[in-house]
């Protein structure tokens, strides 16, 4: 696939809003990235212009985003980048630049954040794992000399 792939670096610029798509839930809030260049001439740090992008996530990711993440939170944001032109009711062409996040996080360079691990839901009594091993193996190969 040609997909673009990004990681953005910016503030909340509203806070989180959730709703429903089918069964699944999406958080969705807008994220302005301005780029900051030292000026040589001024001798001092000058902002750039801000862009703007909306972001979706998705699933146990919208949750855990509208539960950690507050308007003006400095974050990072890593997924798919999606430009959408459509046209307003003025009658104008505008374009509008999407991220469908894999991941996000507050951005630590900014300040500091606590974690709080969610627990994984619980496996019925008759679900089997994955894959379970079928012999064990003793670390120092001991199986192998007691076998010859």
């Amino acid at each position: 696939m040609n997909e673009s792939l990004v990681t953005l670096q910016g503030w909340l610029g509203s806070d989180v809003t959730v709703r429903q798509a089918g069964e699944s839930p999406v958080a969705s809030f807008r994220l302005g990235c301005t780029p900051r260049r030292y000026s040589k001439k001024t001798e001092s740090w000058v902002d750039g212009e801000t862009q703007w992008y909306s972001v979706n996530a998705w699933r146990t990711l919208a949750e855990h985003c509208a539960g950690s993440l507050r308007r003006g939170d400095p974050v990072v944001v890593f997924g798919r980048l999606n430009a959408e032109v459509w046209t307003n009711k003025a009658g104008i062409e505008v374009s509008s630049l999407t991220v469908d996040a894999t991941f996000v996080g507050h951005d630590l360079n900014r300040g500091t954040s606590q974690f709080t691990k969610m627990p994984r839901p619980e496996q019925s009594a008759d679900a089997q794992p994955a894959s379970a091993p079928s012999d064990v193996i003793e670390p120092d190969g001991a199986d192998e000399r007691s076998a010859a």
